[in-house]
This record gives C-alpha cells, structure tokens and sequence, in this order.
C-alpha cells in the first residue's frame, strides 16, 4: 500500500515537472518570436526614417537627376492630360498708318484724342522739327486694347491727308496654351526640388541638389517672362502712326496771292526759265562750234591760199 501511494505521487511530480517545462518553452518560445518580429519592425521603421538624400546617395548625380526629370515629365503629363477648358482665341495684331499734315503738331494732338476715346495710350514717340523749331515728322507708337484694334485703324486714317496703311494679326491660341502647360510643369518640378533639399544631409548632395534648383528657377522664370509677353501683346493691340509735313511747294502753291507781285514772281520765273533754256542749247552747241574751228579754220585757209595763187597765175598770163 505504501508502495503504490509513493508511486502516484512519484507520478504526479513528473507530471507537474513536465508540465512546468513545457511552459517554460512555450514562454522563451514566444519571447523569441517576439523579438525575431521586433527587428523586422525596427528595419522596416528605421527605412521610413533615413531621409531620401540617404537612400539616394548610392546612386550618381545623373541618375538622380533622371529621376527628377522623370518627376516633372509625369507632372507635365498629369497636369496637361486634363481635358482643356475652352479658351478664347489669343490673337496679336499690329498696324500702320502713314500721314501728311500741313501742321503735325495739330494731327498729333488729333492722334492723342483718337487714342484716349479707346482708352488707349501712346508707348513711344519720335519727333523732328525744322530750322524754325516747328514740327516737321513725328512717329507714334500705339497701344489700344485688342478689342477696338479696326475701329482705331479706321478713325487714325481720318485724322490727316491719308497716305498708306497696313494691318495683320497672328494667331497664337496653341503657342499661350502650350506655355501655361510648360509653367505649371515647371512649378510642380521645382517644388520637388526643394523638398530633396529639405532632407539633404550631405553638402554634396546639397550643392548638387542647389545647382538643380537654380537651373529649374532659371527655365520657370524664362517661360514666366515669354507668358508675360504674349498676355500683353494679345491684350493690347500695336499701331505704328506716321506724320509728315506736306511739302513746301504745295503749300506756297494753296497760299500764293494774285496781283503785281504774282505776276513780277511769275515773270521773273519765265525769265529764269528761258536764261536757263538758252544757256543749255549753248552749252550743248558749244562742243561742236570747238570742233568746227578746229577743222574749218585750216580748211578755210587752205581755200584761200589756193585761190590767191591763181589769181597771181591769170595775172601774169599775157
């Protein structure tokens, strides 16, 4: 009896004993687990963590710099894939007009009224003016708004004694879509660009990053400086005016008077004329009376010479 007791509780310690060692297994078991799964979330985080300069170090400059274009191709891409929205027609028009005036001081004035009427303005100007001190040529440049470009054409055509116009216009609708594009592109690049440099850790990398961002400023403020242009030249429309003074002769001929010194004017004139007629037929006879000397003289003397001889001849004859 005492034999079996001391066996069953012989039997319940093993049981108890490899029952605690399996426990304990279980527990370093999953410790190691645990641990093991520790450092791939370490890994995973300390990835997240390194900046991007890091992770881009192994590569070279260009390789980088393919990146970025690569970069700011698909921003192109993303922003210029949208449907486009309907846009009016963006149209550059230039003119001339060519003037006579008796006063150009008068027609400029003009010109300046016409202008202010289409809330315009003149951008350049360039005048000429006489021994008097009067104006004799002036040239305008004109800027009116794109809208009121023909009716200004027409009322600058009235203003004094026409002569000459042109006008033409370029259509460049495709030219100012295709830059907005390129500007917005550009924007998103170099927003990118400043990011990278943000995070960069190493001075090369931040020289490198620094050259790329002066280059990208440099292309988005050349396309801002061609955009600015084409808004103001479609919005403005250019009219190159010029005024002369009408010729003097024309104008004596309007104001000459009748009377005496009419009359002595035109009477000295055709005697001017006449001196200057005669003197022209003298002149023009003049080289062939020269050669007629030169050759009539020693015929003519030949001549007399022959006859004298045979007058002396028939004399002495009996």
């Amino acid at each position: 009896m005492k034999t079996s007791r001391h066996g069953a509780r012989r039997l319940t310690g093993l049981a108890l004993a490899s029952i605690s060692m399996t426990v304990a297994l279980a527990a370093c078991s999953g410790s190691g687990g645990g641990d093991a799964a520790e450092p791939s979330h370490d890994s995973a985080g300390v990835d997240a963590d390194v900046p991007v300069s890091e992770r881009e170090a192994g590569r070279s400059p260009a390789e980088a710099d393919g990146s970025l274009r690569d970069t700011a191709s698909t921003s192109g891409r993303a922003s210029g894939g949208s449907a486009p929205e309907p846009r009016a027609r963006a149209v550059i028009s230039k003119g001339t007009v060519s003037l006579t005036a008796d006063d150009v001081g008068t027609a400029r004035q003009d010109v300046q009224r016409v202008v202010d009427a289409r809330d315009g303005a003149i951008s350049e100007e360039q005048t000429e003016t006489d021994e008097d001190g009067e104006l004799s040529y002036t040239r305008l440049v004109v800027r009116v708004p794109a809208e009121s470009f023909g009716a200004t054409m027409t009322a600058l055509e009235g203003v004094a004694t026409f002569r000459t116009s042109d006008r033409g216009s370029e259509d460049v609708t495709t030219e100012v879509i295709d830059n907005d594009v390129r500007v917005r592109a550009q924007q998103a690049s170099l927003t990118r660009v400043e990011a990278l440099l943000a995070r960069a850790d190493s001075l090369k990398e931040i020289i490198w990053i620094e050259s790329q961002l002066t280059q990208r400023q440099a292309e988005l403020d050349s396309l801002r400086s061609q955009q600015a242009w084409l808004s103001d030249q479609t919005s403005l429309a250019t009219i190159t005016v010029d005024i002369t003074r009408a010729p003097e002769e024309a104008k004596a001929a309007e104001k000459e008077d009748d009377g005496f010194l009419a009359g002595l004017a035109g009477g000295w004139k055709a005697l001017s004329a006449t001196a200057t007629t005669l003197a022209t037929v003298v002149g023009a006879l003049l080289p062939f009376l020269a050669v007629g000397l030169l050759v009539g003289v020693p015929a003519w003397l030949v001549v007399r010479r022959s006859r004298a001889r045979r007058r002396t001849v028939a004399v002495g004859e009996p």
